[in-house]
């Protein structure tokens, strides 16, 4: 940081949390800067301010980013707290790991894949739309999805005045008394509550979702509530993949 540089990349770069996150944490106030209170993130900084975040003084993020995969189960937060009680993801991880940011999140009903990172900057990259990184879910759902609506979700669909991308989407089978049907639904983006909307739209409800895959990254037989960090070698070498 021998240049001056946006005190959100300065976060990211600490690999504290995405930009994107640092903005909003600074619009709640809790970053201060030379002792005093930031409410605008358009602010720039050198290695001789000082920054607190939360009360603690910036650190040098870790020399190599590091990935952890989780399964997330149904009904747990993606947030290190939740003002109505409910339990999160940080809650359920082991206590003895480094800070650890999300990469993206799975609303409370949805479970399976997530990824969490000690790189701030990483994080971001990961989420960004332009990065194209697939993610791939199994959805439940209550309905028939018609061939034409599956070429339709394919060509990327326009819903109340937002655009979603094309949707790679694959039937599976029905359940057992035919109830309910299951599918694998490919994204590149991952809007929020993306396939909900998605299935919405053509009037079919999901009742379960769970994200299989994120990249390069898989679920797998990863038990629900586990936690497995990728060796470093898979990671160094997936990032350089990201140019």
């Amino acid at each position: 940081m021998s240049k001056p540089i946006r005190i959100a990349k300065a976060m990211a770069d600490a690999g504290l949390c995405s930009r994107r996150e640092a903005e909003r944490w600074i619009e709640a106030g809790r970053v201060v800067l030379n002792g005093k209170t930031l409410d605008t993130p358009a602010v720039t900084v050198t290695e001789a301010d000082d920054i607190q975040v939360d009360g603690n003084p910036l650190q040098n993020k870790p020399d190599q980013p590091r990935i952890f995969l989780y399964n997330k189960p149904s009904g747990i937060i993606c947030s290190a707290s939740d003002p109505e009680g409910r339990p999160t993801v940080f809650e359920k991880l082991p206590k003895k790991l480094p800070r650890l940011i999300l990469v993206g999140r799975l609303d409370l009903n949805s479970e399976g894949l997530l990824l969490l990172t000690t790189d701030g900057e990483l994080a971001g990259t990961l989420m960004h739309p332009s990065t194209n990184l697939e993610r791939t879910y199994k959805v439940r759902f209550r309905g028939d999805l018609t061939d034409a609506q599956i070429k339709e979700l394919g060509e990327g669909i326009t819903i109340e005045g937002i655009h979603f991308r094309p949707a790679k989407v694959n039937l599976l089978g029905t359940t057992r008394g035919g109830s309910n049907n299951w599918a694998t639904v490919t994204i590149t983006e991952g809007k929020n509550r993306e396939i909900r909307r998605l299935f919405n739209h053509f009037g079919l409800q999901v009742n379960r979702l769970i994200r299989v895959q994120y990249g390069p990254f898989e679920l797998g037989d990863l038990t629900t509530n586990a936690l497995k960090e990728i060796d470093q070698t898979t990671v160094n070498n997936f990032i350089k993949t990201l140019g």
